[in-house]
């Protein structure tokens, strides 16, 4: 979405050294980290790593958890729940996870695939009339972001209501009107390109096929049988979010970030003085996400999750080799998308940003390392999304000094030239 496409989704358009934030020490300092124990070696250079990246991007805290049968599992917090407070973010912190939730929706449409209802080529139209080229449009090409659909999150009257009305309740009819009120940016399965409105009718597809609220879908098919009792789609009148749980923040409006996050170069340099504070966002009315982007989760589950969604246990063998093969490059590298799917260099998962919050989950199907990251800012001051600052700094601990980071598949050039980097959401 606008705000629901800095997923990894969002193929950032320069592959940026992971450990490339700047190295400048300002004057404000994060918090200290804090570790469950002393944990396995690779531990202090995390630690100090995603310290100075908080620093030097204003990120107010987060909650690091990595999985490795080879060098040990660790779960970290940095940084503070409430800005200018010593409010330690905890472990067991909810967090809106964003577009992270595509993965469940597009998990949920394969399972249906699995059991005969629907089939990955039937047009959308079979399910949902009045779809732009709807007859032509597959639900393949949805999942893998290859429709061609206008994403409502791009409206500039939408965005301006989002900032003057945070806690509108949106229907996924009135977010339809307005992506279907636009014309398709392309022919079905010309290029990649980021949609939420994709996201928003497999969602619909799913109430229709199992004649029950994706909420429950997604409780009954997911959540209960990977025991994710922390994880919750909420309802869309439902603003909270379950205790604990830290604030969320956002630089800029939403309609100041339709184009870029990036904020203006005299505004950088007064967030990372300290003098320029981000908006609390908390608790902004998520419903315009749906199942684009409005889960809930902690560190925990969504380690759990991961390991399930790239490894194995959620579809049958068959079904999932169809997915890990549907990953296919975008703009180039090693970032790559797929059915709800997205690559990030060794890592599969997906991240999401919603106002206030970004998450990362990523698997890497070869050696099981999992990393996990969850942030109390959606965006940093120089326009990256947060979660992907950490992730870019952490991983050539695990792949060597050498090892260059993927862009985010959700700004991949090439496939959206013509389109405004997305916001939050993603």
């Amino acid at each position: 979405m606008k705000t629901l496409a800095t997923s990894l989704v969002a193929v950032v358009v320069l592959a940026v050294s992971a450990c490339s934030s700047d190295t400048t020490e300002p004057e404000s300092a994060t918090p200290p980290a804090s570790s469950e124990e002393a944990g396995p070696e690779y531990v202090a250079e995390v630690e100090s790593t995603v310290d100075r990246l908080m620093r030097n991007n204003a990120i107010p805290g987060a909650v690091i958890q990595i999985s490795s049968p080879d060098r040990g599992d660790w779960t970290g917090t940095f940084g503070t729940s409430t800005l200018d407070t010593d409010d330690p973010i905890s472990a067991d912190d909810h967090f809106r996870i964003g577009s992270n939730t595509k993965t469940t929706t597009v998990t949920a449409i394969l399972q249906l695939v699995q059991e005969g209802r629907v089939s990955l080529e039937d047009p959308i139209s079979k399910y949902i009339d009045g779809v732009p080229n709807g007859d032509t449009i597959t639900i393949a090409q949805l999942a893998e972001m290859r429709s061609g659909l206008y994403s409502y999150t791009f409206d500039p009257e939408f965005n301006a209501t989002l900032d003057r009305e945070p806690e509108k309740v949106w229907t996924q009819e009135e977010l339809l009107q307005i992506a279907f009120s636009r014309p398709v940016n392309f022919p079905p399965g010309e290029q990649f390109e980021y949609s939420n409105t994709n996201t928003v009718l497999l969602g619909l597809v799913i109430e229709e096929l199992t004649g029950m609220p994706v909420a429950d879908a997604f409780d009954e098919r997911i959540f209960a049988p990977l025991e994710l009792g922390n994880t919750s789609f909420p309802a869309i009148e439902d603003s909270s979010i379950p205790d604990p749980h830290p604030r969320g923040y956002m630089f800029g409006t939403n309609v100041s970030t339709i184009d870029t996050f990036e904020l203006p170069d005299d505004q950088q340099a007064a967030a990372l003085a300290g003098t320029l504070k981000p908006n609390d966002v908390t608790d902004d009315n998520p419903s315009w996400a749906w199942t684009a982007g409005a889960a809930i989760s902690t560190v925990d589950d969504m380690t759990t999750y991961v390991k399930a969604l790239v490894g194995g246990g959620l579809l049958d063998e068959q079904m999932q080799n169809t997915r890990l093969d549907s990953v296919q490059s975008v703009g180039g590298g090693t970032a790559g998308y797929g059915l709800g799917m997205a690559q990030f260099g060794p890592l599969l998962g997906h991240d999401g940003q919603l106002p206030g919050f970004m998450t990362f989950m990523g698997h890497d199907p070869d050696t099981d390392l999992t990393i996990v990251i969850a942030t109390n800012l959606s965006t940093v001051p120089s326009g990256e999304g947060s979660a992907l600052i950490l992730v870019k700094g952490i991983l050539p601990i695990f792949y060597g000094s050498d090892y260059q980071a993927p862009s985010d598949p959700a700004r991949a050039p090439g496939a959206e030239e013509s389109t405004p980097v997305p916001t939050p959401g993603g």
